[in-house]
């Protein structure tokens, strides 16, 4: 088989494609600012490196797997950019098949304003931001928006994308996604970031959160058409929330509007996250710090502390949104910025149901929370801290999954996240330390690889009643300040660690490693063996090997991103002269074959970002091939990938510096004279299978 030219960019000007409008409103410019996690905790390359006699513990051997639920998405901003290079390139496999899933014409990087798909594929967009998803709605006019409306509309830029069956229906399904950030000079016309308007801020409000929205497929193709469903509802930054666990009710939780700790209105920032096996949604709160002002105005040492280490700035924030609503301003509510960081899981089938955050999970920048689920019930959920130098950790359910259908047997389960115990990784590689010199060389033995333990953080015991398993720290305050009690307990700096998943059919578990330019610069880590490059441009992605309700792992690379032409990638031993170029791993998925799919966010080769399936086994592993781009300004989120569809969220297309309302850089999805619009689309075959 002969492959079009996959490496077509050279490097711009050393900046990287994410636009500093994206870093500004996604992730309140979080890599402009010094790096939170200044603790002196043990990183990768303190610790001793670990016996060879290690490396063969669980090793080999596939894992059964009860359930596994969700497929999702996230992201944050973007670091600088290196090079690509051009030139044809043929398959060393060709006289072999391709893997099941994924046989389909690679497409080439680009920068057009549209999104490609293999030749042989449809696309068609299925919701788009503003759309009416309730009865009565408004139909969308960028010109003449209201937050009445927009709270029965499709939320602006999607993220994760879940799917749950509709019983009793062929066709029907809940598709509940993500609405991550607003960008508001692309949603207002002549919108002043210095003076926005009350009712502009309450679009804004309106515009975060989820949409459970009830999709109807068809059997002829891979479409999929929106219905005004009783199950249709819109949750904001303003819908009302309930906590669990060692963190409800404590004094860090109390405010003004909520003097008990016990409630909270809305979540924000909401990545990456999946579908349970007992057909809930938990939705990871990300970026939280933006949303907050005057930092600066908080008095109290230990408090400011804390502000620091989850990156709170000084002043006001870039939304304006403690001038309307004093829940924001920490000089007056210096505890509302404690309640936000958590996983929070929702019913889609009880439109009237109170959302709850799981403080038993921590509190950091979630991505997600992704489920396996273990021969006897027990569910363990993996998770990175999406931020330079911060960490992966699992929770691991003492409660098991109760069986049977029904609202009795859903409220049951929405309580297992609210008791166990929460751990962080350490990780040890297997090479001499001299061979990991920040270049990206692989060492001696061939690959990246060693050992790891999970370091037990909290336990959460049945009625929410916590113990600290951290010296000098009570339950409430590592359910609350978990990053600080990671960095207590010794845990591994990681490059931004994002989307973490099992792989359902080996239990293995693949984490995406987004990206690190601070990584072996002045005062920050040096790389490690799991982090092998200094001043890290693209990426990597880990695989873990895990002992789920154990405290022992193996891990190993599968990729090192980049440009396959250069030195410093690394594609699973892979021929490099065969792959797409792949920069700044974002979500992880799986299809039905057992092959790992990969989004990304914020392309450092000079292309649009893509949706790219990676050959996990057999003489193939690491075989990496673009499967989509999205358009210009825009990231691939939240990828779905089925036997007849795969399904992503488009977000912040035309994205860019020099870009507004009215002067807008992309008019995607609807074409010239429109405007751009965070979008949902599904891509299938036409009359057959993905891949196949």
């Amino acid at each position: 088989m002969v492959l079009h030219p996959l490496s077509l960019f050279v490097t711009h000007d050393g900046r990287s494609s994410r636009q500093s409008i994206t870093c500004k409103y996604k992730c309140g410019d979080a890599c402009a600012h010094p790096v939170p996690n200044t603790s002196e905790g043990q990183y990768f390359g303190d610790l001793a490196r670990a016996s060879l006699s290690r490396r063969g513990v669980l090793r080999g051997g596939a894992l059964t797997v009860l359930a596994v639920g969700g497929v999702g998405a996230l992201a944050a901003c973007s670091d600088d950019a290196s090079a690509g290079s051009g030139g044809q390139i043929t398959d060393p496999l060709a006289a072999d098949p391709a893997m099941p899933g994924t046989n389909f014409e690679p497409v080439a990087p680009n920068t057009d304003d549209a999104v490609t798909v293999p030749t042989g594929y449809e696309q068609q967009v299925v919701i788009r931001w503003g759309e009416p998803i309730v009865a009565g709605a408004a139909a969308f006019d960028a010109g003449n928006q209201s937050a009445a409306a927009q709270e029965q509309q499709f939320g602006y830029n999607c993220d994760f994308a879940g799917f749950v069956p509709v019983e009793g229906t062929a066709q029907r399904q809940l598709m509940i996604v993500n609405h991550e950030y607003t960008t508001e000079p692309l949603m207002f016309a002549g919108y002043d970031a210095a003076n926005p308007t009350e009712e502009q801020v309450r679009i804004a409000w309106a515009a975060h959160g989820l949409s459970v929205v009830e999709v109807e497929g068809r059997s002829e193709d891979g479409r999929l058409d929106p219905v005004i469903g009783r199950y249709n509802r819109r949750i904001t930054a303003t819908t009302p929330m309930a906590f669990t666990g060692p963190a409800a009710g404590s004094a860090l939780l109390h405010t003004t509007a909520d003097p008990a700790g016990t409630t909270v209105a809305g979540t924000l920032n909401n990545c990456a996250g999946c579908i349970t096996p007992w057909g809930t949604v938990l939705s990871g709160e990300e970026n939280f710090h933006q949303y907050f002002g005057h930092a600066d105005r908080v008095t109290d040492p230990a408090a400011t502390a804390h502000l620091e280490r989850y990156g709170f700035a000084d002043g006001e924030s870039e939304r304006k949104w403690e001038r309307f609503d004093a829940r924001f301003d920490l000089g007056r509510e210096p505890n509302e910025a404690n309640r936000f960081g958590y996983m929070v899981e929702i019913d889609p089938f009880d439109p009237t149901s109170v959302p709850v955050k799981h403080t038993a999970l921590g509190r950091f920048k979630h991505e997600a929370a992704n489920i396996y689920v273990t021969d006897d019930g027990t569910v363990v959920a993996y998770s990175g801290d999406d931020e330079r130098f911060e960490y992966i950790y699992k929770f691991v359910s003492s409660k098991t999954i109760q069986p049977g259908a029904g609202q009795g047997a859903t409220r049951e389960n929405m309580t297992i996240m609210a008791e166990g115990t929460l751990y962080v990784a350490q990780i040890t590689g297997n090479s001499p330390a001299e061979q990991i010199d920040g270049s990206g060389a692989v060492p001696e033995d061939g690959r990246f690889d060693g050992t790891g333990r999970w370091i037990p953080l909290l336990r959460t015991l049945p009625g929410g009643r916590g113990e600290s398993l951290v010296e000098g720290m009570s339950a409430e305050e590592v359910a609350v300040f978990t990053r600080e009690a990671a960095d207590r307990a010794g845990a591994t700096k990681m490059d931004r660690p994002e989307d973490s998943r099992p792989n359902p059919t080996t239990g293995k578990i693949y984490i995406a490693l987004t990206n690190n330019t601070r990584r072996g610069t002045d005062g920050n880590p040096a790389a490690d063996e799991a982090n092998p490059r200094n001043e890290n441009k693209n990426g990597q992605v880990i695989e873990i090997t895990d002992d789920h309700t154990g405290t022992e792992f193996t891990w190993e690379l599968l990729l090192v991103c980049g440009d396959p032409q250069a030195a410093d990638s690394y594609f699973g031993g892979f021929d490099k002269s065969a792959v797409s170029p792949i920069s700044c791993p974002d979500n992880v998925a799986f299809d039905d074959h057992g092959n790992l799919w990969i989004s990304t966010d914020g392309n450092a080769l000079g292309s649009n970002d893509g949706l790219f399936s990676v050959v996990l086994d057999g003489e193939r592993r690491g075989e990496t091939k673009q499967f989509l781009t999205v358009p210009i300004g825009a990231e691939t989120c939240g990828p779905n990938i089925g036997e007849t569809r795969v399904v992503v969220c488009v977000q912040h297309p035309g994205e860019s510096d020099d870009a507004t309302l009215d002067n807008p850089l992309s008019h995607w999805p609807d074409g010239a004279g429109t405007v751009a619009r965070p979008s949902v689309i599904s891509v299938w075959r036409d009359g057959g299978r993905i891949g196949i």
